[in-house]
This record gives structure tokens, C-alpha cells and sequence, in this order.
């Protein structure tokens, strides 16, 4: 098996994916969302995906299932998807929070910060090449920047999450797309780009001797009882 930048074979690196997954499980840093969860919702999808998708975080729908994008934002993800010659078994998906804060209000500063190792080591075990944020709280964290997502749609750049260089690529969320037709369309030619920004080299990770030429923008147009964790997981 290849090792990637981990240093680890993919099996090794979907095995410390489980062990932090099992570790999310039990997290209680944020006291008031672990007493409210039903799930965590830790995400699902290939955990050798070159292409990881990061929404804010979970619904009322996903907490039930413990899995991500189940709802009607899900299945418009899924068609999208597929009009570019990809599946949900293609890709990872996750949030930046792995639970769902109380009647969908927005993520705390301390419940981010609380919830951030937890997508940083997902970025660096998954390894994926390019991150679409899904929406306007997504982009603005992953990119430290308050531009809104209207501003910074269809727009790649290269930034390290953790310890791994990506390129993020902010897109509408699919389920403000579900409301406005005009967004959808634009939705589509943003997916439309993916292809050819996943073809592209890999940037230049940290540590690396050579310089990271910068990125020009896209221009906007073990009991047996006991289940696998990667069962619960999704992984494929």
C-alpha cells in the first residue's frame, strides 16, 4: 500500500481515522452539546478521498442518523455530484462542529475551538487534495476571513488546515441553493470547476523544500456484539 504524507499506509491511517472517530464519540468539551446530542456526527465518506466537502454542522435529521447531509441539502449534494462524474462514495463529508447545537443556532467561538482537532485530524489522516466549505460560516472559518460567501464563491486558494495544505474551494450551501434558483445555477458551474481544480498538483505541504507557487483564483462565474466502527463511520 502507498503512504501518503502521513507517512502511513492507507489501511494505518483509516485505522487512527477509527480511533479518533471512537475518541469524538465521547467528547464532552462542550458541555451543553453533549447533553442535548443524540449523535456525533463525526462525517462519512472514502478515507482516501481527494475531495472533502465541510459544512458548519449537523442538523436535526443528520443528529438522528449520526450521519451527514441525510436531508433534502444531502440528496441535492448527491445530484450534484453526480453531474460531474462523482458519488458520495467518492468523497468525505463532514462539519466543522461534530454535533448539533441546540435548535440549529449558530456554532459558539468555544465550541469551534473545542471541535477543531477533531477536523484537523480528519484533513490530515483523509488527505484530500482539494475542501469544498459548503455556505457562509463554513468558508469564513476554514479561511479565518470574514468575506462572505457570495464574495469568495467558485474562488480556489491554497491554505494549510492543521498540518496539511489544501486547496479550499468555497461553494453556496446546498440547501440555501434549495431556496433560491438563481443560486442553484450558480451552484452548478462552481461544481462544474471541480474536476479540473482536483487534476491540479497538490500543493506543496509544510515542511517541504519547495515554494508553493500561489494559486491563481478561479475567476466567479473488539467483542464480536460490538459493531465496526467504521460501519458507524461510513467509511468506504
Amino acid at each position: 500500500m502507498d503512504s501518503g504524507e502521513t507517512g502511513l499506509s492507507a489501511e494505518q491511517r483509516r485505522e487512527q481515522l477509527k480511533q479518533v472517530f471512537a475518541q469524538a464519540q465521547q467528547c464532552v468539551r462542550c458541555q451543553e452539546l453533549a447533553a442535548t446530542r443524540r449523535s456525533v456526527v463525526f462525517g462519512a465518506g472514502n478515507a482516501d478521498a481527494d475531495l472533502m466537502f465541510v459544512g458548519e454542522a449537523p442538523g436535526a435529521s443528520e443528529d438522528e442518523q449520526g450521519l451527514p447531509f441525510v436531508g433534502r441539502a444531502g440528496k441535492l449534494l448527491d445530484t450534484l455530484l453526480e453531474e460531474i462524474g462523482l458519488a458520495r462514495k467518492d468523497v468525505f463529508i463532514g462539519n466543522v462542529l461534530k454535533c448539533r447545537p441546540p435548535g440549529n443556532r449558530d456554532p459558539l467561538p468555544l465550541e469551534i475551538d473545542n471541535c477543531r482537532e477533531y477536523l484537523y485530524r480528519q484533513v490530515e489522516l483523509i488527505e484530500p487534495r482539494v475542501i469544498c466549505s459548503l455556505g457562509n460560516f463554513a468558508t469564513k472559518l476554514l479561511r479565518g476571513d470574514p468575506a462572505g460567501i457570495t464574495r469568495v464563491h467558485g474562488r480556489a486558494e491554497a491554505l494549510t488546515l492543521g498540518s496539511r495544505a489544501v486547496r479550499l474551494y468555497p461553494v453556496f450551501h446546498p440547501a440555501a441553493a434549495l431556496r433560491t434558483p438563481q443560486m442553484l445555477e450558480t451552484l452548478r458551474e462552481d461544481f462544474a470547476r471541480l474536476p479540473k481544480l482536483l487534476a491540479l498538483p497538490e500543493p506543496t505541504q509544510p515542511g517541504s523544500l519547495d515554494e508553493e507557487p500561489e494559486l491563481e483564483p478561479e475567476q466567479e462565474s473488539p467483542l464480536a456484539a460490538e459493531p465496526d466502527p467504521a460501519d458507524q463511520l461510513g467509511l468506504f
